[in-house]
């Protein structure tokens, strides 16, 4: 993937979480909205079900009840708040360090040590996901 595409596909993919969560912070508090299609159609949480709330949560300070709804949410916090940043002061000053960071990211991870325990990770959250009744 190009420099280019990746920031534009980043990007995007930044402003529409912002674009849902302020949409789903803004429903009714006893108003449900399922936008995941796996809880949809199994009537199981998926692994990153509760990312939302946690994120919520994260901003209101709560830190702990964060983590414990779910881990995911301060990984996607981060990222969403970096991400952008980054991105535009790669493309203000002509640079490609986040593309450089993402491309050595990628080969990391696809080592299969690190791939693994990843996966281990996920299967972990999923099945505290089910646990908890998200």
């Amino acid at each position: 993937m190009t420099r280019n595409k990746l920031y534009y596909l980043l990007l995007i993919t930044c402003f529409t979480g912002f674009i849902y969560f302020l949409y789903n912070n803004q429903s009714l508090p006893n108003e449900t909205v399922r936008v995941c299609l796996f809880k949809n159609v199994t009537c199981y949480p998926c692994p990153s079900c509760g990312t939302t709330r946690a994120i919520a949560l994260l901003l209101e300070g709560k830190i702990t009840a964060s983590l414990l709804m779910n881990p995911f949410g301060i990984i996607v916090l981060i990222m969403m708040i970096l991400m952008p940043i980054w991105i535009l002061v790669d493309v203000v000053l002509k640079m490609d360090t986040f593309f450089n960071f993402y491309i050595k990211t990628e080969l990391l991870i696809r080592t299969r040590w690190l791939a693994v325990f990843l996966i281990i990770l996920v299967l972990f959250n999923w099945t505290w996901n089910i646990y908890k009744h998200l």
